[in-house]
């Protein structure tokens, strides 16, 4: 049997930890069966714990990675801005919203090209590489409101998921 677990920050809280996961799918498996079984998840909580950030870097970052990024989300600002422009007739109601949409997305993309050049170039080559990143847990605990922790607890054991210690 698990036993209930008082943390620092499930004291103000009134939660216990009724069981501990290496990774959010067994975590979310086990709530998945609290609420089929009925028990009223909204007293329940996911807390991932030992939390670090992950970069992962995905290439260089040329000039011209750099640009052809920028371009991107300029012709992407530069269609939204264009197609306001046109659908509250800002500009002329005699040139069509598509003509200023293309229009829009190439001087879009044109400016953002430009600054993504120029932003590049201002870094000096201190950051030359593209990355994501991301925040990963090192164990995933699940919590309950603490005069309902024995029962979530016993619905996890009979089922086979109550996780560790």
């Amino acid at each position: 049997m698990t036993q209930t677990e008082w943390t620092a920050d499930s004291r103000a809280t009134g939660q216990v930890v009724i069981a501990t996961y290496d990774d959010y799918p067994a975590a979310e498996r086990a709530v998945d069966h609290l609420s089929d079984q009925g028990f009223p998840v909204e007293r329940t909580a996911i807390a991932g714990r030992g939390l670090s950030l992950v970069e992962q870097v995905t290439g260089r970052l040329t000039m011209g990675r750099a640009a052809l990024q920028a371009a991107v989300s300029g012709a992407v600002m530069g269609a939204l801005l264009a197609w306001l422009f046109g659908f509250f007739n800002w500009v002329s109601p005699l040139v069509s919203l598509l003509l200023l949409v293309l229009y829009g997305i190439l001087f879009g993309a044109v400016a953002g090209a430009l600054m993504g050049l120029a932003g590049h170039a201002l870094s000096g080559g201190r950051r030359d590489f593209a990355s994501v990143s991301a925040m990963q847990a090192e164990r995933y605990q699940i919590l309950v409101e603490a005069d309902a922790a024995d029962e979530a607890m016993r619905l996890l054991e009979a089922a086979g998921l109550a996780g560790r210690a």
